[in-house]
């Protein structure tokens, strides 16, 4: 069960790997781009060239679905990267239903655990398989991988590689589950737990009177999609790549701005400057500082 191209890479680990994938459910086919055409999604596009099955429910408890899922009779279910299912769903295969996360849990609860640990600067993640129970994402965990995060990564080149790495742990907990060897380890409860929420437009929106250093991380957590942004000669401007400075600028004003029209452009945050290297302004294409200046006069 799942949607994006992060669930694509676990699905192809098992069907190579020789795993009876007897069904794909996926999200139902959706109009986009200016035409509206219908797209399916890229775990519907990969099932379908392997000649599996694929279901696309537009509510998980209707009827008719949920005796489609249980006239195949899996064994087990594999969840990478969908939504949330109802106990009629998850309590159906005989050895249980597991999701990927990606994140250590119980670290990152939520839907965007990925962005939150490169916004808040830690330098290491990962990704856990655990069993599904009633509470999102606090079931009990089979297998845990870590992987680091560097100063230079953004959310999607931690994303790229956690789909990889959490496909090996996928095919990891099906192998151990078929044979019958593996832990069930209950989740921390006595620590302070940092949350992973759904991150919204208004979410993205960069505060200049923080930090220098909490803004680059900001901007690396949203970066690629769906960029941190702010406002600039009173257009949206989403801002892909920073770089620190050890500028401090006391006489400026956080959110302020200075450039030589050429190749510079910082904004001031509370303490330093912060360097742009990447941008798109509203109704222009993503840019390279250099390429930006030389067309767009602040």
């Amino acid at each position: 069960m799942g949607t994006p191209d992060f669930a694509v890479a676990s699905l192809r680990k098992l069907v190579e790997n020789g795993c009876e994938v007897v069904a794909v459910v996926t999200a139902p086919d959706k109009p986009s781009g200016r035409g509206l055409q219908m797209h399916e999604t890229p775990v519907k596009q990969y099932a379908v060239s392997q000649g599996i099955p694929v279901l696309q429910p537009e509510k998980l408890k209707n009827p008719e679905f949920i005796e489609q899922l249980r006239s195949y009779q899996a064994d087990l279910q594999v969840v990478v990267a969908f939504r949330m299912l109802p106990e009629i769903v998850w309590n159906m295969p005989t050895k249980g239903t597991f999701n990927l996360h990606g994140s250590l849990l119980p670290q990152y609860r939520g839907a965007a655990p990925i962005n939150w640990a490169v916004i808040n600067g830690d330098t290491e993640t990962g990704v856990t398989t655990f069993f599904i129970k009633h509470e999102i994402d606090t079931g009990n965990i089979i297998f845990v991988d870590k992987e680091p995060i560097y100063a230079h990564d953004n959310a999607g080149t931690v994303h790229d590689r956690l789909m990889e790495r959490g496909a090996d742990l996928v095919l990891k907990t099906v192998k151990a589950i078929e044979a019958g060897d593996y832990p069930q380890l209950p989740q921390e409860t006595d620590i302070e737990l940092r949350p992973a929420p759904k991150i919204f437009k208004e979410t993205c929106e960069i505060n200049w009177n923080q930090p220098a250093e909490k803004v680059h991380n900001f901007i690396r957590g949203l970066s690629p999609y769906p960029a941190a942004w702010t406002t600039l000669s009173g257009k949206m401007c989403k801002i892909y790549q920073s770089e620190l400075t050890d500028t401090e600028g006391n006489d400026v004003k956080a959110g302020e701005i200075e450039m030589d029209g050429k190749t510079f452009l910082a904004f001031k945050c509370s303490d330093k400057f912060l360097r742009i290297k990447e941008l798109q302004i509203e109704g222009k294409k993503k840019m390279g500082i250099e390429d930006f200046l030389r067309g767009f006069r602040l």
